[in-house]
Protein backbone atom coordinates (compact mmCIF):
# COMPACT_ATOMS: atom_id res chain seq x y z
CA UNK A 1 0.00 0.00 0.00
CA UNK A 2 1.23 3.47 -0.78
CA UNK A 3 2.54 5.66 2.00
CA UNK A 4 1.10 9.15 1.99
CA UNK A 5 1.64 12.05 4.30
CA UNK A 6 -1.13 13.16 6.58
CA UNK A 7 -0.75 16.91 6.47
CA UNK A 8 -3.90 17.71 4.48
CA UNK A 9 -6.24 15.38 6.31
CA UNK A 10 -5.25 16.63 9.74
CA UNK A 11 -5.26 20.28 8.77
CA UNK A 12 -8.95 20.61 8.09
CA UNK A 13 -9.97 19.27 11.48
CA UNK A 14 -7.30 21.06 13.52
CA UNK A 15 -7.98 24.46 11.99
CA UNK A 16 -11.72 24.38 11.40
CA UNK A 17 -12.36 26.69 14.33
CA UNK A 18 -9.57 28.99 13.23
CA UNK A 19 -10.91 29.30 9.71
CA UNK A 20 -14.61 28.90 10.35
CA UNK A 21 -16.01 31.62 8.12
CA UNK A 22 -19.26 33.03 6.89
CA UNK A 23 -19.59 31.70 3.34
CA UNK A 24 -21.25 34.87 2.07
CA UNK A 25 -19.46 37.70 0.32
CA UNK A 26 -16.67 35.73 -1.34
CA UNK A 27 -15.71 34.03 1.91
CA UNK A 28 -14.27 37.42 2.83
CA UNK A 29 -14.99 37.60 6.52
CA UNK A 30 -12.68 35.84 8.92
CA UNK A 31 -14.12 35.80 12.47
CA UNK A 32 -11.23 33.79 13.89
CA UNK A 33 -11.57 32.31 17.32
CA UNK A 34 -7.77 32.49 17.51
CA UNK A 35 -6.09 35.74 16.55
CA UNK A 36 -2.84 35.81 14.57
CA UNK A 37 -1.07 37.54 17.46
CA UNK A 38 -1.48 34.48 19.68
CA UNK A 39 -1.47 31.89 16.93
CA UNK A 40 1.74 32.17 14.90
CA UNK A 41 4.12 31.21 17.70
CA UNK A 42 5.35 27.71 16.80
CA UNK A 43 6.29 25.67 13.75
CA UNK A 44 3.27 23.43 14.28
CA UNK A 45 0.93 26.41 14.15
CA UNK A 46 2.52 27.73 10.95
CA UNK A 47 2.38 24.28 9.38
CA UNK A 48 -1.29 23.84 10.31
CA UNK A 49 -2.18 27.20 8.82
CA UNK A 50 -0.44 26.32 5.55
CA UNK A 51 -1.91 22.81 5.52
CA UNK A 52 -5.40 24.27 5.71
CA UNK A 53 -4.88 26.08 2.38
CA UNK A 54 -4.48 22.76 0.57
CA UNK A 55 -7.71 21.30 1.95
CA UNK A 56 -10.04 23.21 -0.36
CA UNK A 57 -8.51 21.49 -3.38
CA UNK A 58 -10.11 18.27 -2.11
CA UNK A 59 -13.67 19.58 -2.20
CA UNK A 60 -16.58 18.54 -4.42
CA UNK A 61 -16.51 21.98 -6.03
CA UNK A 62 -12.96 21.36 -7.23
CA UNK A 63 -10.82 18.24 -7.68
CA UNK A 64 -12.95 15.81 -5.73
CA UNK A 65 -15.77 15.88 -8.28
CA UNK A 66 -16.87 18.98 -10.16
CA UNK A 67 -13.70 20.12 -11.88
CA UNK A 68 -13.03 16.94 -13.87
CA UNK A 69 -16.66 16.65 -15.00
CA UNK A 70 -16.85 20.28 -16.06
CA UNK A 71 -13.71 20.51 -18.15
CA UNK A 72 -13.82 17.04 -19.70
CA UNK A 73 -17.47 17.53 -20.67
CA UNK A 74 -17.08 21.04 -22.08
CA UNK A 75 -14.11 19.85 -24.17
CA UNK A 76 -16.38 17.12 -25.59
CA UNK A 77 -13.76 14.53 -24.72
CA UNK A 78 -16.60 12.48 -23.28
CA UNK A 79 -20.39 12.22 -23.37
CA UNK A 80 -22.75 11.85 -20.45
CA UNK A 81 -25.09 8.91 -20.51
CA UNK A 82 -28.59 10.24 -21.25
CA UNK A 83 -29.86 9.47 -17.74
CA UNK A 84 -26.98 11.27 -16.00
CA UNK A 85 -27.52 14.12 -13.54
CA UNK A 86 -28.78 17.30 -15.16
CA UNK A 87 -26.05 19.55 -13.79
CA UNK A 88 -23.35 17.40 -15.41
CA UNK A 89 -25.23 17.30 -18.73
CA UNK A 90 -25.36 21.09 -18.63
CA UNK A 91 -21.59 21.29 -19.00
CA UNK A 92 -21.67 19.13 -22.14
CA UNK A 93 -24.56 21.10 -23.62
CA UNK A 94 -23.44 24.56 -22.45
CA UNK A 95 -26.84 25.09 -20.83
CA UNK A 96 -25.55 26.10 -17.38
CA UNK A 97 -26.47 29.48 -15.92
CA UNK A 98 -25.65 31.60 -12.88
CA UNK A 99 -27.69 29.38 -10.56
CA UNK A 100 -25.65 26.26 -11.32
CA UNK A 101 -24.83 24.92 -7.85
CA UNK A 102 -21.48 23.32 -8.65
CA UNK A 103 -20.19 26.46 -10.38
CA UNK A 104 -21.08 28.34 -7.21
CA UNK A 105 -19.16 25.80 -5.11
CA UNK A 106 -16.17 26.09 -7.42
CA UNK A 107 -16.14 29.87 -6.86
CA UNK A 108 -16.58 29.58 -3.09
CA UNK A 109 -13.87 26.99 -2.63
CA UNK A 110 -11.35 28.96 -4.63
CA UNK A 111 -12.00 31.98 -2.42
CA UNK A 112 -11.91 29.86 0.73
CA UNK A 113 -8.45 28.73 -0.32
CA UNK A 114 -7.42 32.31 -1.09
CA UNK A 115 -8.74 33.43 2.28
CA UNK A 116 -6.58 30.86 4.05
CA UNK A 117 -3.54 31.74 1.93
CA UNK A 118 -4.01 35.43 2.73
CA UNK A 119 -4.14 34.61 6.43
CA UNK A 120 -0.65 33.11 6.24
CA UNK A 121 0.86 35.65 3.85
CA UNK A 122 -0.52 38.65 5.74
CA UNK A 123 1.06 37.33 8.94
CA UNK A 124 4.52 36.69 7.47
CA UNK A 125 5.94 39.24 9.91
CA UNK A 126 4.82 37.15 12.87
CA UNK A 127 6.19 34.00 11.29
CA UNK A 128 9.55 35.67 10.77
CA UNK A 129 9.65 36.54 14.49
CA UNK A 130 9.68 32.89 15.54
CA UNK A 131 13.22 32.14 16.81
CA UNK A 132 15.34 30.39 14.20
CA UNK A 133 16.25 27.64 16.64
CA UNK A 134 12.53 26.79 16.70
CA UNK A 135 11.81 27.36 12.99
CA UNK A 136 14.68 27.73 10.54
CA UNK A 137 14.74 30.48 7.94
CA UNK A 138 14.55 27.86 5.19
CA UNK A 139 11.32 26.47 6.62
CA UNK A 140 9.85 29.93 7.22
CA UNK A 141 10.51 30.81 3.59
CA UNK A 142 9.15 27.56 2.23
CA UNK A 143 5.89 27.80 4.19
CA UNK A 144 5.39 31.34 2.91
CA UNK A 145 6.25 30.12 -0.59
CA UNK A 146 3.62 27.39 -0.39
CA UNK A 147 0.97 29.93 0.56
CA UNK A 148 1.90 32.10 -2.44
CA UNK A 149 1.83 29.10 -4.79
CA UNK A 150 -1.59 27.99 -3.61
CA UNK A 151 -3.05 31.49 -3.80
CA UNK A 152 -1.77 31.66 -7.38
CA UNK A 153 -3.29 28.28 -8.21
CA UNK A 154 -6.69 29.25 -6.84
CA UNK A 155 -6.61 32.52 -8.79
CA UNK A 156 -5.57 30.62 -11.92
CA UNK A 157 -8.62 28.38 -11.49
CA UNK A 158 -10.80 31.48 -11.14
CA UNK A 159 -9.42 33.66 -13.92
CA UNK A 160 -9.58 30.89 -16.53
CA UNK A 161 -13.23 30.17 -15.73
CA UNK A 162 -14.64 33.63 -14.96
CA UNK A 163 -12.30 36.25 -16.45
CA UNK A 164 -12.31 39.37 -14.27
CA UNK A 165 -12.65 38.40 -10.60
CA UNK A 166 -12.29 40.19 -7.26
CA UNK A 167 -8.60 40.39 -6.37
CA UNK A 168 -7.93 40.04 -2.64
CA UNK A 169 -4.44 39.87 -1.23
CA UNK A 170 -5.33 40.47 2.42
CA UNK A 171 -8.34 39.35 4.38
CA UNK A 172 -10.80 42.23 4.79
CA UNK A 173 -12.22 43.36 8.07
CA UNK A 174 -15.71 42.45 9.19
CA UNK A 175 -17.16 45.79 8.02
CA UNK A 176 -16.29 45.26 4.36
CA UNK A 177 -19.24 43.86 2.44
CA UNK A 178 -17.66 42.67 -0.79
CA UNK A 179 -15.34 43.71 -3.56
CA UNK A 180 -15.76 44.48 -7.26
CA UNK A 181 -14.28 42.46 -10.10
CA UNK A 182 -10.71 43.38 -10.97
CA UNK A 183 -9.46 43.50 -14.58
CA UNK A 184 -8.02 40.22 -15.74
CA UNK A 185 -4.60 41.81 -16.37
CA UNK A 186 -4.32 42.71 -12.69
CA UNK A 187 -5.21 39.18 -11.66
CA UNK A 188 -2.61 37.69 -14.02
CA UNK A 189 -0.02 40.10 -12.64
CA UNK A 190 -0.76 39.01 -9.06
CA UNK A 191 -0.54 35.34 -10.05
CA UNK A 192 2.87 35.99 -11.62
CA UNK A 193 4.09 37.80 -8.52
CA UNK A 194 2.94 34.98 -6.24
CA UNK A 195 4.57 32.32 -8.39
CA UNK A 196 7.86 34.17 -8.59
CA UNK A 197 7.94 34.30 -4.80
CA UNK A 198 7.02 30.62 -4.60
CA UNK A 199 9.67 29.62 -7.16
CA UNK A 200 12.36 31.30 -5.09
CA UNK A 201 11.14 30.15 -1.66
CA UNK A 202 9.66 26.66 -2.02
CA UNK A 203 11.90 23.64 -1.67
CA UNK A 204 13.03 21.38 -4.48
CA UNK A 205 11.01 18.22 -5.06
CA UNK A 206 13.86 15.97 -3.88
CA UNK A 207 13.86 17.43 -0.36
CA UNK A 208 10.19 18.37 0.07
CA UNK A 209 7.43 16.29 1.63
CA UNK A 210 5.34 14.57 -1.01
CA UNK A 211 2.19 16.49 -1.89
CA UNK A 212 3.50 19.95 -1.09
CA UNK A 213 4.18 22.73 -3.55
CA UNK A 214 7.77 22.85 -4.77
CA UNK A 215 9.93 25.32 -6.64
CA UNK A 216 9.47 23.18 -9.77
CA UNK A 217 5.68 23.37 -9.45
CA UNK A 218 5.89 27.15 -9.19
CA UNK A 219 8.10 27.45 -12.28
CA UNK A 220 5.83 25.13 -14.27
CA UNK A 221 2.66 27.01 -13.37
CA UNK A 222 4.39 30.35 -13.99
CA UNK A 223 5.33 29.21 -17.48
CA UNK A 224 1.74 28.16 -18.10
CA UNK A 225 0.48 31.55 -16.91
CA UNK A 226 2.84 33.36 -19.29
CA UNK A 227 1.84 31.06 -22.15
CA UNK A 228 -1.87 31.68 -21.63
CA UNK A 229 -1.25 35.43 -21.73
CA UNK A 230 0.99 35.05 -24.79
CA UNK A 231 -1.84 33.30 -26.64
CA UNK A 232 -3.91 36.43 -26.05
CA UNK A 233 -1.24 39.09 -26.58
CA UNK A 234 0.78 37.32 -29.29
CA UNK A 235 3.74 39.00 -27.60
CA UNK A 236 7.21 37.60 -28.14
CA UNK A 237 8.10 38.78 -24.62
CA UNK A 238 5.30 36.67 -23.12
CA UNK A 239 6.39 33.59 -25.08
CA UNK A 240 9.99 34.17 -24.00
CA UNK A 241 8.88 34.50 -20.36
CA UNK A 242 7.03 31.17 -20.67
CA UNK A 243 10.11 29.51 -22.15
CA UNK A 244 12.36 30.91 -19.42
CA UNK A 245 10.09 29.49 -16.71
CA UNK A 246 9.67 26.10 -18.36
CA UNK A 247 13.42 25.64 -18.78
CA UNK A 248 13.83 25.75 -15.00
CA UNK A 249 11.86 22.49 -14.86
CA UNK A 250 13.08 20.87 -18.07
CA UNK A 251 16.72 21.35 -17.12
CA UNK A 252 16.22 19.73 -13.70
CA UNK A 253 16.93 16.11 -14.56
CA UNK A 254 17.38 15.19 -10.92
CA UNK A 255 13.75 15.87 -10.04
CA UNK A 256 11.90 15.57 -13.35
CA UNK A 257 11.96 13.06 -16.20
CA UNK A 258 9.28 11.34 -18.23
CA UNK A 259 8.10 8.07 -16.74
CA UNK A 260 9.21 5.05 -18.77
CA UNK A 261 5.73 3.61 -18.19
CA UNK A 262 2.88 5.94 -19.15
CA UNK A 263 0.36 4.48 -16.67
CA UNK A 264 2.63 5.25 -13.70
CA UNK A 265 1.09 8.71 -13.90
CA UNK A 266 -2.41 7.40 -13.15
CA UNK A 267 -2.09 4.53 -10.68
CA UNK A 268 -2.11 4.73 -6.91
CA UNK A 269 1.10 2.85 -6.15
CA UNK A 270 3.23 5.06 -8.41
CA UNK A 271 2.08 8.52 -7.33
CA UNK A 272 4.61 11.35 -6.94
CA UNK A 273 6.81 9.75 -9.57
CA UNK A 274 9.60 11.36 -11.51
CA UNK A 275 7.16 12.97 -13.98
CA UNK A 276 4.85 14.47 -11.38
CA UNK A 277 5.12 18.22 -10.78
CA UNK A 278 2.04 18.89 -8.63
CA UNK A 279 -0.88 16.68 -7.69
CA UNK A 280 -3.88 16.86 -5.37
CA UNK A 281 -3.76 14.27 -2.59
CA UNK A 282 -6.42 11.66 -1.83
CA UNK A 283 -6.29 8.72 0.59
CA UNK A 284 -9.63 7.28 1.74
CA UNK A 285 -7.92 5.36 4.55
CA UNK A 286 -7.49 8.68 6.33
CA UNK A 287 -11.24 9.25 6.38
CA UNK A 288 -14.21 10.06 4.14
CA UNK A 289 -16.93 10.49 6.77
CA UNK A 290 -17.61 14.12 5.77
CA UNK A 291 -17.35 13.67 2.02
CA UNK A 292 -21.06 14.41 1.45
CA UNK A 293 -21.64 16.66 4.45
CA UNK A 294 -18.77 19.16 4.28
CA UNK A 295 -17.59 20.94 1.15
CA UNK A 296 -15.66 23.77 2.72
CA UNK A 297 -12.28 22.12 3.24
CA UNK A 298 -13.12 20.85 6.72
CA UNK A 299 -13.66 17.34 7.99
CA UNK A 300 -12.66 14.03 6.48
CA UNK A 301 -12.78 14.40 2.67
CA UNK A 302 -9.89 12.14 1.68
CA UNK A 303 -11.37 10.60 -1.46
CA UNK A 304 -12.29 11.45 -5.03
CA UNK A 305 -15.44 10.30 -6.84
CA UNK A 306 -13.73 10.10 -10.20
CA UNK A 307 -13.24 6.33 -10.20
CA UNK A 308 -16.89 5.64 -9.34
CA UNK A 309 -18.32 8.32 -11.64
CA UNK A 310 -16.25 7.40 -14.70
CA UNK A 311 -15.92 3.66 -14.05
CA UNK A 312 -17.38 1.38 -16.72
CA UNK A 313 -18.27 -1.28 -14.11
CA UNK A 314 -19.73 1.23 -11.68
CA UNK A 315 -21.78 4.39 -12.23
CA UNK A 316 -20.37 4.82 -15.77
CA UNK A 317 -21.80 8.31 -16.06
CA UNK A 318 -19.55 9.21 -18.99
CA UNK A 319 -18.06 7.50 -22.02
CA UNK A 320 -15.32 8.58 -24.40
CA UNK A 321 -16.35 10.32 -27.63
CA UNK A 322 -15.39 8.76 -30.93
CA UNK A 323 -13.61 12.02 -31.73
CA UNK A 324 -11.24 11.44 -28.82
CA UNK A 325 -10.78 7.74 -29.53
CA UNK A 326 -10.12 8.30 -33.23
CA UNK A 327 -7.51 11.00 -32.61
CA UNK A 328 -4.93 8.36 -31.67
CA UNK A 329 -2.78 7.23 -34.58
CA UNK A 330 -3.00 3.68 -35.91
CA UNK A 331 -0.65 1.73 -38.13
CA UNK A 332 -2.94 2.65 -41.01
CA UNK A 333 -2.16 6.34 -40.33
CA UNK A 334 1.59 6.30 -39.87
CA UNK A 335 2.46 2.98 -41.42
CA UNK A 336 4.27 1.78 -38.31
CA UNK A 337 2.16 1.27 -35.18
CA UNK A 338 -0.99 2.10 -33.27
CA UNK A 339 -0.39 4.59 -30.48
CA UNK A 340 -0.26 2.51 -27.27
CA UNK A 341 -1.51 5.53 -25.30
CA UNK A 342 -4.99 4.80 -26.65
CA UNK A 343 -5.03 1.47 -24.83
CA UNK A 344 -3.39 3.01 -21.77
CA UNK A 345 -6.00 5.80 -21.59
CA UNK A 346 -9.18 4.16 -22.85
CA UNK A 347 -10.93 0.80 -22.36
CA UNK A 348 -12.53 -0.97 -25.31
CA UNK A 349 -14.57 -4.14 -25.39
CA UNK A 350 -12.21 -7.11 -25.17
CA UNK A 351 -9.63 -5.39 -22.96
CA UNK A 352 -8.37 -7.19 -19.87
CA UNK A 353 -8.78 -5.82 -16.34
CA UNK A 354 -8.65 -6.94 -12.68
CA UNK A 355 -5.01 -8.04 -12.83
CA UNK A 356 -5.63 -9.21 -16.42
CA UNK A 357 -8.02 -11.93 -15.23
CA UNK A 358 -11.28 -10.59 -16.73
CA UNK A 359 -12.38 -9.42 -20.16
CA UNK A 360 -14.36 -6.22 -20.55
CA UNK A 361 -17.66 -6.09 -22.46
CA UNK A 362 -19.01 -2.55 -22.89
CA UNK A 363 -22.61 -2.54 -24.14
CA UNK A 364 -23.43 -0.28 -27.07
CA UNK A 365 -25.73 2.68 -26.49
CA UNK A 366 -29.01 2.45 -28.37
CA UNK A 367 -30.78 5.73 -28.91
CA UNK A 368 -34.09 6.19 -30.67
CA UNK A 369 -35.35 9.02 -32.81
CA UNK A 370 -38.09 9.82 -35.31
CA UNK A 371 -37.29 10.24 -39.01
CA UNK A 372 -39.96 10.59 -41.68
CA UNK A 373 -42.62 9.41 -39.23
CA UNK A 374 -40.63 6.27 -38.53
CA UNK A 375 -38.99 5.31 -35.24
CA UNK A 376 -35.35 4.54 -35.88
CA UNK A 377 -32.53 3.35 -33.66
CA UNK A 378 -28.79 4.04 -33.81
CA UNK A 379 -26.18 1.91 -32.10
CA UNK A 380 -23.33 3.93 -30.63
CA UNK A 381 -20.16 2.03 -29.69
CA UNK A 382 -18.97 3.13 -26.27
CA UNK A 383 -15.46 3.37 -24.87
CA UNK A 384 -14.57 4.00 -21.22
CA UNK A 385 -11.77 5.81 -19.45
CA UNK A 386 -8.88 3.76 -18.11
CA UNK A 387 -6.91 6.72 -16.72
CA UNK A 388 -7.35 7.13 -12.97
CA UNK A 389 -9.42 3.93 -12.74
CA UNK A 390 -8.65 1.15 -10.23
CA UNK A 391 -9.67 -1.70 -12.54
CA UNK A 392 -6.04 -2.61 -13.12
CA UNK A 393 -6.10 -4.23 -9.66
CA UNK A 394 -9.75 -5.00 -8.89
CA UNK A 395 -13.07 -5.67 -10.69
CA UNK A 396 -15.03 -2.76 -9.21
CA UNK A 397 -14.39 0.71 -7.88
CA UNK A 398 -14.92 1.61 -4.25
CA UNK A 399 -17.22 4.54 -3.54
CA UNK A 400 -14.22 6.85 -3.32
CA UNK A 401 -10.85 6.51 -4.99
CA UNK A 402 -7.44 7.28 -3.54
CA UNK A 403 -5.68 7.98 -6.83
CA UNK A 404 -4.23 11.49 -6.73
CA UNK A 405 -5.13 13.99 -9.45
CA UNK A 406 -2.20 15.30 -11.47
CA UNK A 407 -2.52 19.06 -11.83
CA UNK A 408 0.59 19.32 -13.98
CA UNK A 409 3.18 16.80 -15.15
CA UNK A 410 6.33 16.97 -17.20
CA UNK A 411 4.90 15.90 -20.56
CA UNK A 412 2.48 18.84 -20.33
CA UNK A 413 5.46 21.15 -19.76
CA UNK A 414 7.36 19.62 -22.70
CA UNK A 415 4.43 20.29 -25.02
CA UNK A 416 3.90 23.81 -23.71
CA UNK A 417 7.62 24.44 -24.21
CA UNK A 418 7.26 23.19 -27.79
CA UNK A 419 4.48 25.72 -28.27
CA UNK A 420 6.58 28.59 -26.91
CA UNK A 421 9.59 27.64 -29.03
CA UNK A 422 7.44 27.37 -32.15
CA UNK A 423 5.90 30.80 -31.65
CA UNK A 424 9.39 32.24 -31.12
CA UNK A 425 10.46 30.79 -34.46
CA UNK A 426 12.58 27.96 -33.06
CA UNK A 427 10.93 25.24 -35.12
CA UNK A 428 13.56 22.53 -34.70
CA UNK A 429 13.54 22.94 -30.92
CA UNK A 430 9.75 22.77 -30.91
CA UNK A 431 9.71 19.49 -32.84
CA UNK A 432 12.35 18.05 -30.52
CA UNK A 433 10.21 18.71 -27.43
CA UNK A 434 7.18 17.04 -29.05
CA UNK A 435 9.29 14.04 -29.99
CA UNK A 436 10.56 13.70 -26.43
CA UNK A 437 6.99 12.96 -25.37
CA UNK A 438 6.54 10.42 -28.17
CA UNK A 439 9.85 8.74 -27.24
CA UNK A 440 8.65 7.60 -23.83
CA UNK A 441 9.98 4.05 -23.38
CA UNK A 442 6.60 2.28 -23.57
CA UNK A 443 5.17 4.63 -26.24
CA UNK A 444 7.93 5.04 -28.85
CA UNK A 445 5.78 6.44 -31.63
CA UNK A 446 7.38 7.47 -34.94
CA UNK A 447 8.91 10.91 -34.62
CA UNK A 448 7.68 14.07 -36.26
CA UNK A 449 9.94 15.01 -39.15
CA UNK A 450 10.21 11.43 -40.40
CA UNK A 451 8.53 10.12 -43.59
CA UNK A 452 5.96 8.16 -41.56
CA UNK A 453 4.72 11.32 -39.87
CA UNK A 454 5.17 13.72 -42.77
CA UNK A 455 2.25 11.98 -44.49
CA UNK A 456 -0.15 12.95 -41.71
CA UNK A 457 1.51 15.67 -39.59
CA UNK A 458 4.26 17.48 -41.48
CA UNK A 459 6.27 19.96 -39.39
CA UNK A 460 7.96 22.26 -41.91
CA UNK A 461 6.09 25.44 -40.95
CA UNK A 462 4.93 27.14 -37.80
CA UNK A 463 1.27 26.43 -38.63
CA UNK A 464 1.99 22.75 -39.26
CA UNK A 465 3.73 22.50 -35.90
CA UNK A 466 0.74 24.12 -34.21
CA UNK A 467 -1.45 21.37 -35.65
CA UNK A 468 1.01 18.70 -34.50
CA UNK A 469 1.10 20.19 -30.98
CA UNK A 470 -2.68 20.18 -30.76
CA UNK A 471 -2.78 16.55 -31.87
CA UNK A 472 -0.12 15.54 -29.39
CA UNK A 473 -1.73 17.36 -26.47
CA UNK A 474 -5.11 15.88 -27.35
CA UNK A 475 -3.85 12.30 -27.08
CA UNK A 476 -1.14 12.63 -24.42
CA UNK A 477 -3.28 14.68 -22.00
CA UNK A 478 -6.79 13.41 -22.72
CA UNK A 479 -9.12 13.47 -19.69
CA UNK A 480 -6.65 15.56 -17.72
CA UNK A 481 -8.71 18.77 -17.82
CA UNK A 482 -6.43 20.69 -20.18
CA UNK A 483 -8.12 20.50 -23.58
CA UNK A 484 -10.93 22.96 -22.96
CA UNK A 485 -8.46 25.66 -21.92
CA UNK A 486 -6.28 24.77 -24.91
CA UNK A 487 -9.19 25.23 -27.32
CA UNK A 488 -10.13 28.55 -25.73
CA UNK A 489 -6.63 30.04 -25.73
CA UNK A 490 -5.99 28.90 -29.31
CA UNK A 491 -9.34 30.41 -30.41
CA UNK A 492 -10.28 26.95 -31.68
CA UNK A 493 -13.29 26.14 -29.51
CA UNK A 494 -16.04 27.34 -31.86
CA UNK A 495 -14.64 25.59 -34.93
CA UNK A 496 -14.00 22.39 -33.02
CA UNK A 497 -17.49 22.15 -31.52
CA UNK A 498 -19.54 23.30 -34.49
CA UNK A 499 -17.55 21.77 -37.34
CA UNK A 500 -15.37 18.95 -36.07
CA UNK A 501 -17.37 17.12 -33.44
CA UNK A 502 -21.00 18.22 -33.23
CA UNK A 503 -22.06 16.81 -36.64
CA UNK A 504 -20.83 13.35 -35.60
CA UNK A 505 -22.36 13.09 -32.14
CA UNK A 506 -25.41 10.96 -31.32
CA UNK A 507 -28.61 12.86 -31.85
CA UNK A 508 -29.71 13.04 -28.20
CA UNK A 509 -26.58 15.05 -27.45
CA UNK A 510 -25.93 16.86 -30.74
CA UNK A 511 -29.38 18.38 -30.84
CA UNK A 512 -29.08 19.62 -27.25
CA UNK A 513 -25.76 21.49 -27.58
CA UNK A 514 -26.38 25.21 -27.42
CA UNK A 515 -22.84 26.57 -27.68
CA UNK A 516 -22.31 30.31 -28.23
CA UNK A 517 -18.65 31.45 -28.47
CA UNK A 518 -19.61 34.91 -27.25
CA UNK A 519 -20.88 33.40 -23.99
CA UNK A 520 -19.60 29.96 -23.11
CA UNK A 521 -15.83 30.38 -23.05
CA UNK A 522 -16.43 31.77 -19.55
CA UNK A 523 -18.72 30.71 -16.75
CA UNK A 524 -21.28 33.04 -15.19
CA UNK A 525 -20.52 34.80 -11.93
CA UNK A 526 -22.61 32.78 -9.44
CA UNK A 527 -25.98 34.34 -8.71
CA UNK A 528 -25.38 33.86 -4.99
CA UNK A 529 -22.39 36.20 -5.26
CA UNK A 530 -24.39 38.83 -7.12
CA UNK A 531 -27.15 38.59 -4.50
CA UNK A 532 -24.78 39.05 -1.56
CA UNK A 533 -22.01 41.32 -2.85
CA UNK A 534 -23.11 44.96 -3.24
CA UNK A 535 -20.09 45.63 -5.45
CA UNK A 536 -21.09 43.04 -8.06
CA UNK A 537 -24.52 43.38 -9.65
CA UNK A 538 -26.29 41.97 -12.67
CA UNK A 539 -24.66 44.57 -14.94
CA UNK A 540 -21.27 43.11 -13.93
CA UNK A 541 -22.27 39.61 -15.02
CA UNK A 542 -20.38 37.95 -17.87
CA UNK A 543 -22.07 38.53 -21.25
CA UNK A 544 -25.03 36.34 -22.10
CA UNK A 545 -25.90 35.15 -18.60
Amino acid sequence: MKKKHLFIATAALMLFSLFGCNLDKLELTNPNQLTPEIYFKTELQVQQAVNAIYANLQTRGLYQRNLFFALDNMAQEQLMNPSAEADKLQYSRFSFDATHVAIGEYWKNCYRGINRANFVIHNEGLIQQIPKNELSQTLKDKYIGEAHFLRALYYFLLVTRFGDVPLLTVNPNANEKGFPRSPIAEVWSQIEEDLEIAANHCLAKSIEEKGRATSGAAWALLGKVHLFQANESNSEADYAAARNAFIQVLSDNVNYRLEDRYLNNFEEETEHGIESIFEVEFQPELGTADIWAADDGSGYNEGTFRGMEYGVNNWFNVFVTHNTFDEFETDADNGIKTDPRRGYSIYSTGDLYDNNTRTLDIPVLDFYYWEADTMRVDHYTRYAWRKYQNYYKRPYENNTSGINTKVIRLSDVCLMMAEAENELGNLDAAVDYINQVRNRADVMMPNYGTPAMDNIYPVSTKEQIRIAIEHERKVELCSEQVRFDDLVRWRRLEAFINNEIKPFLPGYHKDAIDFDPAIHELWPIPQSEIDLNPNINKEDQNPGY
